[in-house]
């Protein structure tokens, strides 16, 4: 897969917000993969600091990641407070890391 992109979306989540918060996660990463141009995607926790989250998602371009994020605001709603607010869009660099 060459060219696209990664979106990564992050959050602080107290340890007894947990739990509401994978679920919503999860409907949202579903959200995610029913639009055109996803390529797949994870929720991830910090192994250092345990409230501190990520959705990743990797899209075959910017276009399409904004679309994504316009058909999934209803889902992403309640988690806004807890969205830490910096960049979440990155291009993939194309090319071999060791060649």
């Amino acid at each position: 897969m060459l060219g696209g992109m990664l979106a990564l979306i992050r959050y602080s989540v107290p340890g007894a917000q947990a739990e509401e918060f994978t679920g919503q996660a999860r409907t949202i990463m579903r959200t995610f993969a029913a639009q055109d141009g996803y390529r797949g995607g994870h929720i991830g926790r910090s192994v250092d600091e345990p409230e501190l989250w990520a959705l990743v998602s990797e899209w075959e371009g910017a276009g399409f990641y904004r679309r994504a994020l316009s058909a999934a605001r209803m889902d992403m709603y309640p988690l806004m407070t807890l969205m830490i607010n910096e960049p979440s869009a990155f291009e993939i660099v194309p090319g071999d890391p060791e060649g």
